[in-house]
């Protein structure tokens, strides 16, 4: 358990937090959430110790440990892979070195063996016999194979180097784990591993996430930071989200009877009670949810950006169609003899297990990359918008908000007054807009591109990432626009729930080819024997 008592944190400009007073329990899991610079990660910090509150103190229970998420892996380049998870358990590593150098003396005096007793039993209570095992158990279930363990950490690619920090944090059974942006780097395979894992922890969990489906999966609680407070929303993020809507609109409805209000709220409370993300806890989890009024759900600061698509015209019969694409890049395949249609209805995921395969292929799709072989075919009443994943060249110069956007607007849209109301739609309000664009956040960034997109009027978009950046706002804003586009998209994208509410088509690719399934949900995808076991081949090393 982890107590926060009176906290608050003060800049010289502003006032980040003010009387936080919050107590986090065991057997729950915490989703941190708040829109972008309130101050999230900046939280964990405070809980960590490393950044030291104005005023307040946190406090836990006697002997209890606290883990986090490392985010720099080349603090560990010079250990193993086994021996950097175990450092997690810090006391524990500390023993293990000390009766290490002990044993190794050519002299063992009496105090040595002395010393080396009182180690030995404390290492016994720390469970010390069991360490490797478990960290090896970590590993593996992250897809990290055995014969990497006793590699130095400078061996190892750094998406493999992202999940051993993750199993140095969940290492050892901490009581109180904190974790910034796990998910990050994660395949799917190793995210559904975490899932099950925080699932099943017994302890205190603290999570700052922008996935959407992870949150939802794993989380008891929310911790709303708004209004410089942290609020605990009983239940996962949907819950949240809609609760926060329902008390906007309530607030708004000022004509709306008193019952009628309690009668809507009852009515989602009804629907959210049985949805237990959380197994051990759904039964209490969902007297807590019945016990809420309207009093309990505040409306949220937050800032929604408008996104939506209006495609000039449509789609003829033929959308897109690749035949015999092949890549090399520095001597390594990339694809072989791609080949695939799509028909003007398809929003279609492109998975692979390497981001360097569909970004690849996107930039072919688009004319960026040539192939070494094979042809790209556009259907002739198709006009494509795309969104790269890295858009540096887009904004290497010194052209304000306002002004990159003047160039991609159309006459009759190219005056002050339409692109200042539409920019302060994308949360470009005031003399932001005259900001310069070379030294914008990834986050404005992404939302400067969506703008763009959203002026082509294009009946196809093809989008490598788009959520990369983005926060939680921005994400639901851009996946609602998505859902209510009327052209074709190709995207790829972590986010799972992002994949499950938009794709009606998967298409899996490798440099072993496709896999090509029409008419399926995500979901459905990933929980198909059948083409797991086509996946497994495709995706083979």
């Amino acid at each position: 358990m982890i107590t926060v008592t009176n906290v608050s944190l003060l800049f010289s400009d502003r006032k980040l937090f003010e009387d936080v007073n919050i107590k986090f329990t065991p057997g729950d899991c915490y989703g941190l959430i708040g829109a972008n610079g309130a101050g999230k990660s900046t939280f964990l910090k405070i809980l960590e110790g490393s950044i030291q509150p104005t005023t307040g103190n946190i406090s836990m229970g006697p002997n209890e440990r606290l883990a986090t998420l490392n985010q720099n892996h080349f603090d560990f380049e010079s250990y193993t892979v086994l021996e950097t998870v175990i450092m997690g358990h810090k006391r524990l590593y500390e023993i293990m070195q000390e009766k290490d150098a002990i044993y190794m003396k050519e002299n063992f005096s009496d105090e040595d063996g002395i010393r080396a007793a009182e180690l030995e039993g404390e290492f016994a209570e720390l469970d010390g016999w069991e360490a490797e095992p478990e960290a090896a158990t970590l590993l593996q279930g992250l897809n990290i194979p055995e014969k990497l363990h006793s590699l130095k950490m400078a061996e190892l690619p750094a998406g493999q180097k992202v999940k051993v920090l993750l199993a140095q944090a969940l290492f050892g059974k901490p009581d109180v784990l904190l974790l910034d942006e796990p998910t990050n780097g994660l395949d799917t395979a190793s995210i559904a591993w975490l899932e099950e894992f925080l699932i099943n922890f017994e302890n205190t969990v603290i999570i700052v996430s922008h996935d959407r489906h992870f949150l939802n999966k794993v989380c008891t609680h929310m911790a709303d930071l708004d209004f410089g407070k942290i609020k605990l929303y009983v239940g996962n993020y949907d819950f949240w989200l809609e609760s926060s809507q329902l008390a906007t609109r309530l607030q708004s409805d000022q004509n709306s009877k008193k019952e009628e209000q309690i009668k809507e709220l009852q009515d989602f409370i009804a629907r959210f009670s049985a949805n237990a993300s959380k197994s051990k806890q759904a039964t209490s989890r969902k007297k807590m949810l019945e016990k809420i009024t309207l009093d309990d759900i505040q409306p949220s600061s937050r800032r929604y950006p408008f996104v939506g698509f209006q495609p000039e015209r449509e789609i003829g019969n033929d959308l897109l169609q690749l035949e015999n694409v092949s890549k090399t890049i520095d001597g390594k395949k990339i694809l072989d003899n791609i080949s695939f249609s799509l028909n003007k209805n398809d929003k279609v995921a492109f998975v692979a297990n390497n981001d360097i395969t569909t970004t690849t292929l996107f930039k072919i799709i688009m004319g960026d990359m040539e192939p070494d072989s094979g042809t790209v075919r556009w259907g002739v009443t198709t006009s494509q918008a795309y969104l790269p994943k890295d858009t540096s060249k887009e904004f290497d110069n010194e052209l304000t908000i306002l002004d990159w956007l003047r160039q991609y607007a159309s006459k009759e849209e190219n005056d002050n007054t339409f692109l200042r109301s539409f920019l302060g739609r994308m949360l470009f309000s005031g003399e932001e807009v005259l900001k310069s664009v070379n030294v914008l956040s990834g986050g404005e960034k992404v939302r400067c591109m969506l703008s763009k997109l959203m002026l082509s009027k294009s009946n196809v978009l093809v989008l490598d990432d788009p959520t990369n950046h983005l926060d939680l706002e921005s994400i639901t804003a851009l996946n609602d626009g998505l859902i209510a586009f009327k052209g074709a998209i190709l995207f790829a994208s972590h986010d799972h729930q992002f994949i499950q509410t938009l794709a009606n088509r998967i298409v899996a690719v490798s440099d072993k080819g496709v896999v090509d399934r029409a008419e399926i949900t995500y979901d459905e995808f990933l929980e198909n024997k059948d083409i797991q076991k086509q996946l497994t081949l495709l995706f083979e090393a």
